[in-house]
Order: structure tokens, then sequence, then C-alpha cells
């Protein structure tokens, strides 16, 4: 990892696709707030309207504005590591998982203490997902479990074991009652959540799968592999209707990919997506052609750990080595990525 930071420089670059550095005089400042952690952010979610919710090694929660860094809550109660933080639309509820077996859930404008906890794995909680209506939550875990829980008592309403099923994210369809999961095992898997069975898996990958995403209309799921010195690290994508198949594979990152992301759709803009790595960069995809259209580097950032999509033109990045990042696109016929602000 060292030797690719090296090459990489301690500084913040803009790409074009291609890899070339932009030629556009100097780049803008980045606006430095106070970091909202004191060690590094392991999940970043944005909430509505200009809200974000992360975790941290540091074993808090933090709400914070995005716009300014200004932090509005920070919620303490985990006795170990935050591995993943997740809330519902519209909704002032906020959760977080731990490497300490829980899931706790916190009212944005409630008393610091958990609102509600769902203890019930045997290790580390690694996948979060809240249904749409926040009625009801998904977790997984390195116990290969993935267990069902109503939000308002607690109470758990079902338990799924699979063999080698490593849960490393799961993900809610927009609409629907499934859950996709990615795993350890190399697949990902749909979950019916009504009776907590698995509907469908899609055929194995050469490597673990680290994160998923669906598309706001609920027909497409992203994919993201773990990779090393340039084999994997590639995202994918796949159809989640009839079909059910590989769609597309979108392949530049050095390193374990680590967050894979639908971005809004623009005006004149060709549907897009955004992956995260361990080798410090941020890539922007078009879609459908798999074309890479703008890297970015966060140098000096060290492994990129999630990402989370604001609005339209902005997106959050956590880091392992200096917190949380505001980077924007910009462009249309020729699209770029900058950062903005860290906090």
């Amino acid at each position: 990892m060292g030797n690719l930071q090296s090459k990489l420089g301690f500084h913040t670059a803009k790409y074009r696709a291609g890899g070339s550095a932009e030629e556009t005089g100097p780049v803008r400042a980045v606006q430095q707030h106070g970091p909202v952690h004191a060690d590094a952010v392991t999940s970043v979610a944005a909430l509505e309207p200009d809200l974000c919710v992360s975790g941290g090694r540091d074993k808090s929660v933090a709400v914070c504005r995005w716009r300014s860094g200004a932090m509005l809550r920070r919620f303490g109660g985990h006795e170990r590591e935050v591995t993943k933080v997740a809330s519902a639309l519209d909704s002032s509820r906020v959760f977080s998982a731990s490497r300490d077996k829980t899931v706790l859930m916190w009212e944005l404008h409630g008393t610091p203490g958990p609102r509600q906890r769902f203890p019930g794995h045997d290790l580390v909680v690694t996948g979060l997902a809240v249904s749409p209506d926040g009625s009801q939550l998904c977790t997984g875990s390195r116990d290969n479990t993935v267990c069902k829980w109503d939000v308002e008592t607690g109470e758990r309403l079902g338990r799924a074991a699979i063999s080698r099923n490593l849960v490393t994210h799961l993900c809610w369809v927009p609409g629907e009652p499934y859950v996709v999961q990615t795993s350890e095992d190399k697949t990902i898997r749909i979950w019916d959540s009504r009776e907590l069975r698995v509907a469908h898996t899609f055929p194995a990958k050469r490597h673990i799968q680290t994160c998923c995403d669906v598309s706001r209309d609920g027909w497409l799921c992203l994919s993201s592999s773990t990779g090393s010195a340039g084999e994997g690290g590639e995202a994918t994508l796949w159809d989640l209707r009839q079909t059910r198949s590989r769609l597309r594979e979108y392949r530049g990152h050095f390193q374990t990919t680590t967050s894979c992301v639908f971005l809004p759709r623009g005006p004149a803009l060709a549907p897009s997506i955004a992956t995260s790595s361990y080798d410090s960069t941020v890539k922007l995809w078009d879609r459908d052609t798999g074309a890479c259209l703008a890297t970015l580097c966060l140098g000096g950032s060290g492994p990129l750990a999630s990402l989370a999509v604001c609005d339209s033109s902005t997106l959050l990045c956590a880091s392992s080595g200096s917190g949380i990042h505001v980077l924007r696109t910009s462009g249309r016929a020729d699209l770029a990525l900058e950062e903005v602000a860290a906090f």
C-alpha cells in the first residue's frame, strides 16, 4: 500500500477519463473543516435534505451538515468500531452496526442514548439495510446469518443461516420486499424479506464481493470486488428483472473496490455510477458503455471506505486517513470530479 500511495502522491488531483491530469489552471482550494471523527471513518450515508450520518473506528456515530461540515449530534454507545450506518428516506432515525455484534437505533431529535438495540449476531455486523417505509431492518454478519427485525419493538422476526455466507453488505430494493446481499463467498444473493429466504443467487464472481447498491427504479444492481495489483477490483452491473444476468463490468481500480453507487441522472447527462477504492481514487463511469468518465485521486487519504450520494452533483467519501470528503461533479459533455471540502 505504501508504494502505491507514494506513486499517487500526497495531493488532490483532478483527472479526465484516460488518466491524464486536467490542465485548467490552479486547482480550487479544498475547504477544511474540523474532523468529526477521531479515527478512520468506516461508513457514511446521506440524510435528506442536507445531512449525513457517519460511523468510525472511534466507536461513535455523527450527524453533520455536509454543506458546512457542522456537526449536529454525536452518539456514543458502541463498545467497538462502527462498521455500517444507514437510514430510511425522510426518517429521523439512523442505525449503526458494529464490531461489538450489535445494531443500535438513534433518534436524530431524541436523547443521546440509543432508542433501540438489536443484539443477536455472534460476530461483527457487516450488513445493514432499512426497509423503504422504515418499519423493518435487515442485518448481516460474518457469522453467516441474515436477520430481520421489527424497528419499533426490537423483536427479531427471522434468522437465516447459509454456510460460508460471510455477509459484507446489504441493500434494500426500493419499493420491493427484496434485499440484495454481497458475501465473502463471491456471490450476490437476493433475499425475499417476507419469508427471509433466498429468491435468487447470481453466478459467483472470481473475487470477494464487498458492496452493493440498487438503482432507484429497482431494476439494476451494482456490486464491487476485492483486488490487488490491478487484478480484480471491478464493479459489476446486474439485471434484477426477469433476465437477472450480468450486464457490464467497470475495470480500472488497482486495488479493492470498497463502494459502488448509482448517481442521479442530471440534465443532458448519461446514466453514471461512482466507485471508491483502497487505491485512494474515486471513479465515475458511464453506466451503459462502461467507459471511465473521470478519476479523482485523494492522495494521503489512505484506503477509501464508503460513498454516499447527496444530490445530483455531490458525493461524500469516507476515508481512513482524512475524514469525510465532499466531492462535486461538473460539466456535461466532459464530466469532471473534484474535491471541494473535507471534515
